[in-house]
């Protein structure tokens, strides 16, 4: 046949299977292309070897390497030096700014820091760590932790800040509710004195508030100011979530809610219940932005303030703090 280029009966023999296999070869042989020989497959690879023998030597030729060596090296000691210089300046400019604006551990002169600002969060929070070295604290352990939350609640009352939430990864401070009272206590004697000290309650989500009997009630005739404290740690976040799925799953089944009522205003309602409401400010005495388990539906329009360079807890993060909280607007979405 004129496609194939067989006679009929050779094409009939061939589809009937009735030749050999060497038969059948030697039928289709003249109608495939040439093979290769050995020499042009040789050619083309022996011609891709060495040219990628030619790119690897010239790729790793010494004075490239050296160049490019020489190179990295430079642009990594500018960075040194910048990274340096920046930490050393943002160090010094601390130091000179905690000259001029240190409180003394006078509540007026902490309010007169903060008497021109526009506005001070209703809800103040601010996360500290627990750790074991001198560098990053104070003191080093549940001393250094204690002494620094007592700090930042003699600063918050002090600016006019009647909530404080502190935040703790392993939440170690509410196994001590009476020594973590007593201590923040102490603290704002020391600075308001024992007629003027603001009265305290120290409470922690899951937990009954502390308040010693001694503590007048928050809606007492006393002129005196009343600041709350509470506690937080990551068991606060996930494990308040799935306490409250579990619940409302269980009302659910008996009936007592019905499906259409489960809503995210309710579930908010509840999580503000059972923790907090949503702080305004979120205060981090690290130099990265690390929240380490902070319940994360706190955290929606809340604003996060950090230092680059700062460690540990210190008077001029907490005030600068409250100085870029009062510039910041809130366009909730707009």
């Amino acid at each position: 046949m004129a496609s194939t280029g067989l006679t009929p009966a050779e094409e009939a023999a061939f589809r009937r299977k009735q030749l050999s296999v060497q038969q059948r070869e030697d039928l289709v042989k003249p109608f495939l292309p040439p093979e290769p020989s050995s020499s042009s497959e040789l050619k083309p690879r022996s011609r891709r070897r060495t040219v990628h023998k030619a790119k690897l030597s010239k790729k790793h030729s010494p004075v490239k390497s050296l160049v490019h060596f020489a190179t990295y090296h430079f642009i990594a000691l500018l960075f040194s030096i910048f990274f340096r210089f920046r930490r050393a300046y943002r160090l010094v400019y601390t130091k000179f700014v905690s000259l001029l604006k240190y409180h003394h551990r006078t509540p007026e002169f902490i309010a007169g820091d903060v008497s021109h600002l526009d506005k001070l969060p209703k809800h103040l929070s601010v996360i500290v760590e627990l750790n074991n070295d001198d560098e990053q604290q104070g003191n080093a352990g549940l001393e250094g932790l204690v002494n620094d939350v007592c700090e930042i609640a003699a600063w918050a009352s002090s600016a006019g800040i009647n909530f404080l939430s502190v935040y703790e990864r392993t939440g170690v401070l509410k196994n001590y509710l009476p020594q973590t009272h007593a201590s923040i206590e102490s603290t704002l004697e020391s600075y308001f004195g024992p007629s003027r000290k603001p009265t305290l309650s120290l409470r922690a989500p899951h937990l009954s508030s502390y308040s010693p009997p001694s503590t007048p009630p928050r809606n007492s005739s006393s002129e005196r100011p009343h600041l709350t404290v509470l506690l937080l740690s990551e068991h606060d976040g996930r494990d308040t979530i799935v306490d409250l799925t579990r619940t409302l799953a269980e009302m659910a089944q008996r009936g007592d809610v019905r499906q259409k009522q489960i809503t995210m205003d309710l579930i908010d309602a509840q999580l503000s219940d059972h923790v907090s409401n949503e702080p305004d400010l979120l205060i981090l005495f690290s130099p990265t932005v690390e929240l380490r388990g902070y319940p994360p539906w706190q955290l929606r329009l809340t604003e996060i303030f950090h230092l680059p360079d700062n460690k540990g807890v210190n008077y001029q993060v907490f005030l600068r703090a409250l100085y870029n909280f009062a510039k910041v607007e809130m366009r909730l979405g707009r």
